[in-house]
């Protein structure tokens, strides 16, 4: 496969949800660089908000400006740093903000290879040939006892400790994100999503939805839609953020 092989559509969407005053999320895209990021704030009050937002804009400024593929793991990686130490110097600098957090999952696409960043526990999801796989680890307290085999998925489901996450960006001085490399093929489906997402709805209502794509006639914007819709019909009790990349 050459890369011109690959060519990108995307959208990318927001709600409050039906229980939040405000909103913690924040995403960021650069479609002509094929960057892509989804962060998930907390700290309280606009504290999340501010976490979020200069998680976002720094990783997106700085994956932007870089052109070459052998560059982009290295790129990632300081840019996934970079927003560590920017939130975490914000927040230590200001009362109001101590303490301030947030997740972040960010994808780079080039030369049909996508490279994926994360920390925390938004995700990440390959939906291909009408499959959909989780292509994150949660960095959460539950999902790593279901990894270690002391806990089964139902049971993290429902646990009171499936907030509980174990790394963030910006509470430490440093972080260690997770990258991975996935190769693209013509068709496939990126899902970037807050947990506001993935609360409220199944992956296999999830993969249903984007189902709905082999009739051809839904845009990625339109199953956007459909995705934040049915998690505001499942009650949306936390802000809810998706971003769907389509390769074509």
């Amino acid at each position: 496969m050459t890369p011109q092989t690959i060519t990108l559509e995307a959208a990318a969407l927001t709600h409050v949800g039906k229980v939040r005053t405000g909103n913690e999320d924040a995403y960021g895209q650069c479609l002509d660089a094929g960057v892509f990021a989804v962060c998930d704030g907390m700290g309280g009050a606009a504290a999340g908000e501010v976490a979020s937002r200069i998680a976002v804009d720094t990783l997106i400024q700085r994956l932007c400006a870089v052109t070459t593929p052998e560059d982009r793991r290295q790129a990632l990686e300081e840019s996934i740093d970079a927003a560590n130490r920017l939130v975490y110097a914000q927040a230590s600098r200001d009362d109001a903000l101590r303490g301030m957090g947030t997740t972040l999952v960010a994808v780079a696409i080039q030369s049909g290879h996508a490279l994926i960043g994360h920390v925390g526990d938004s995700r990440c999801y390959l939906f291909r040939k009408g499959q959909l796989t989780r292509e994150t680890n949660d960095h959460s307290l539950v999902d790593e006892q279901v990894r270690l085999g002391h806990m089964t998925q139902e049971d993290a489901d429902r646990s009171p400790l499936r907030n509980v996450i174990t790394r963030a960006i910006g509470t430490q001085r440093s972080v260690e994100a997770e990258i991975a490399d996935l190769p693209l093929e013509p068709g496939d489906m990126l899902l970037l999503c807050t947990d506001g997402l993935t609360r409220e709805v199944s992956e296999d209502r999830i993969a249903r939805i984007l189902r709905g794509s082999g009739a051809g006639t839904e845009t990625v914007r339109d199953l956007c839609q459909q995705l934040i819709d049915a998690a505001n019909a499942a009650g949306s009790h936390d802000n809810v953020t998706a971003i769907l990349v389509r390769a074509a």
